[in-house]
C-alpha cells in the first residue's frame, strides 16, 4: 500500500493501529486474530517466548504471575513487573507489545512508513521518552508522538459531515488515564487551548472497586473471604461492560449467587467521577472561556460507555456528548491522519494527499517548565531559591524562549542549571520537580554580574531542550530532552525472548 503511515494507540488495557488506505480513509488495522484492538497484556507462555494478546489477558486474570499488564500507567518510572522469574520494566513491556503490533501491520498490510504513537496529555517527560524508547526498539520509525484527545479531535474533525467551527472539549477516559482537552477546531484545524488530566484514573480502577464491592457481598453473605482467583479483574471487567447495558446482574462467584446492582457501582466509583468534573471545570477555566461556548464534546476511551460517566459529561457542558464514532478506535484513527500529515507527501497518493492537505494541529504545552534562580523575595525582603518560568502551561507549540540571568558573586566559577516541571506556574523550588541538573563552567576571577542566557525550546513532540550559555566565553551546557535514546539498557535483555 502506498504511504503507510500508521497510527498507534498504545492503550493501557487494549492498544490500535490504523493508517489512510489508498482512498484516503483513515482505517484501522486487525491484528492477527483479526480483532480491530489488542489487549496490552503479556505472558510468558514456556520458557523464552512471549505471548501478547487475548491469550495473555486471560491468562492475567486466571495466573497473574505469569503475565503483566496495565504496565503503561508506570512509564517513566522505576517499576518492575515480574514474569515467572523474569523482570521487566514498563518500557520493555511495551516494546513487546509494539513488536507484536508491528508483526501484525506488516502482515497486514506489508511495509511501514512513519509511525506516530499517541500518549495521555497529562505523561510527565519521563513517560513520553518511555514512550519513544518503545516505540523505537520495536522497530518503528517513530519520530512524533500526539496527545491522545488531539488524535481523538482530529478525528472528529475528519468525520464530520459538517465544517466543525467553535470551542469543543475532548473528554478521553480509557481503561487507566484520564485526559480533558477544550479545543478549539475551524475545518480540519485543530488548537489545544488547555489540557488537564490524571495518570491512573480509569477502568481499571473501575474493575478494581466491582473486585471489592463482590468481595465485600461475598463475606457479608458467607463470613469467610473470597479467594483472589474466584473473581478476577479481568470478571470485573465482563461484570463492568453488562452493567453498562443493564441495571442489575447476577453472578456465581464460588458457588453463590451474589446480586450487583449498577445504582451501588456507581456510587463506589463516584469519587473518581466528581474528579473529572472538577478537573473539566478547571479545564475550562483556564481555557479563558465559560462552559457556554462550548459547542460539543467529543468522547474517547472504553470508559466513556458506563451511563454514570456519560452522565456526567452531559451535566458538566450542559449538552449530550458525542461519540459517534467507536470510542476504542478513534485515538488511533486520528494519529494514523497525524502520521499522514506530518510524514513525507511524496509518499502519499492523489486521494491521502487529499485528505490530509486541509489538516492543521496546534498543540499546546500541558506542563510549566523552569530554571532554579536567586531572585529578590519583596514580601520578605531577602533573596531567596525562586523557580523563574520559562514556558507556561497552555502555551502555543512548538515555541522557543529565551531569558537572561546573572552571576551572583566576584569569583563564581561555576553555575548550576536545573530544568524544572510543575502542572501550575509556581515559583517556589519546594513545589515543583527537578528533571535534570547540570552545571555550567565559568572562568576564574570574574566580577559578578556576568550574564547566562538561558533558552528553552518546546517541539511538536512537547518535551523540552534546553540551553544554559555564559555570553563572554560562549560556554555552554544543554541538554535535549526531546529525543529517547535508543541505547537504553533497558532493552538489552529482551534479545532473548522471542514475541509470538
Amino acid at each position: 500500500m502506498v504511504g503507510s503511515f500508521i497510527g498507534i494507540d498504545l492503550g493501557t488495557t487494549f492498544s490500535a493501529m490504523a493508517i489512510i488506505d489508498e482512498t484516503g480513509r483513515p482505517i484501522i488495522v486487525h491484528n492477527s486474530d483479526g480483532d480491530n484492538i489488542t489487549p496490552s497484556c503479556v505472558v510468558e507462555d514456556s520458557p523464552g517466548s512471549l505471548i501478547v494478546g487475548e491469550f495473555a489477558r486471560r491468562q492475567w486474570g486466571n495466573a497473574p504471575d505469569t503475565a503483566a499488564a496495565r504496565f503503561k500507567r508506570d512509564m517513566g518510572t522505576s517499576q518492575i513487573y515480574t514474569i515467572n522469574d523474569n523482570n521487566f520494566t514498563p518500557t520493555q513491556l511495551s516494546t513487546i507489545l509494539l513488536k507484536k503490533l508491528k508483526s501484525d501491520a506488516v502482515s497486514s498490510i506489508g511495509s511501514l512508513s512513519d509511525a506516530v504513537v499517541t500518549i495521555p496529555a497529562n505523561f510527565a517527560h519521563e513517560a513520553r521518552e518511555a514512550t519513544m524508547t518503545a516505540a523505537k526498539d520495536a522497530g518503528f520509525n517513530v519520530k512524533y508522538i500526539i496527545n491522545e484527545p488531539t488524535a481523538a479531535a482530529l478525528y472528529y474533525a475528519f468525520k464530520s459531515g459538517e465544517e466543525l467551527s467553535g470551542n469543543y472539549a475532548v473528554y478521553d477516559l480509557g481503561g487507566g488515564t484520564f485526559d480533558v482537552s477544550i479545543i478549539r477546531v475551524d475545518g480540519h484545524d485543530v488548537e489545544v487551548l488547555a489540557t488537564n488530566g490524571v495518570s491512573k484514573l480509569g477502568g481499571d480502577d473501575f474493575d478494581s472497586t466491582i473486585q471489592t464491592l463482590v468481595q465485600s457481598k461475598y463475606k457479608k453473605l458467607t463470613g469467610s473471604d473470597l479467594d483472589a482467583d474466584e473473581f478476577t479483574k479481568n470478571d470485573a471487567e465482563e461484570e463492568k461492560r453488562s452493567l453498562s447495558k443493564r441495571k442489575k446482574v447476577t453472578l456465581r462467584v464460588a458457588k453463590k449467587l451474589i446480586d450487583l446492582e449498577r445504582e451501588e457501582f456507581e456510587e463506589a466509583i463516584s469519587s473518581y467521577i466528581t474528579q473529572t468534573e472538577m478537573l473539566c471545570e478547571a479545564t475550562i477555566d483556564e481555557a479563558g472561556i465559560d462552559v457556554k461556548d462550548v459547542k460539543g464534546v467529543f468522547l474517547a476511551g472504553g470508559s466513556t460507555r458506563i451511563p454514570a460517566v456519560h452522565e456526567s459529561v452531559k451535566k458538566v457542558f450542559g449538552k449530550e456528548p458525542n461519540s459517534s464514532v467507536n470510542v476504542d478506535e478513534v485515538v488511533a484513527l486520528g494519529a494514523a491522519l497525524y502520521a499522514a500529515y506530518k510524514g513525507d507527501r511524496s509518499n502519499l497518493s492523489a486521494a491521502q494527499k487529499n485528505s490530509i492537505q486541509k489538516i492543521k494541529v496546534s498543540e499546546s504545552s500541558s506542563k510549566c517548565f523552569g530554571t532554579i534562580s536567586v531572585g529578590q523575595n519583596q514580601a520578605r525582603d531577602k533573596v531567596e531559591l525562586t523557580n523563574s518560568i520559562m514556558i507556561r502551561k497552555g502555551e502555543s507549540i512548538p515555541c522557543s524562549t529565551t531569558e537572561s540571568f546573572f552571576t551572583l558573586y566576584d569569583g563564581q566559577d561555576a553555575v548550576e542549571c536545573q530544568v524544572t516541571e510543575s502542572s501550575a506556574p509556581e515559583t517556589d523550588p519546594r513545589f515543583v520537580k527537578v528533571i535534570w541538573n547540570g552545571t555550567l563552567d565559568l572562568p576564574p576571577d570574574r566580577p559578578s554580574q556576568q550574564e547566562v542566557k538561558v533558552t528553552f525550546s518546546y517541539d511538536d513532540n512537547q518535551i523540552m531542550s534546553c540551553k544554559f550559555i555564559d555570553v563572554e566565553t560562549g560556554n555552554e551546557t544543554s541538554i535535549d530532552l526531546s529525543m529517547a535514546k535508543t541505547d537504553d539498557e533497558s532493552s538489552t535483555e529482551l534479545d532473548k525472548f522471542m514475541v509470538e
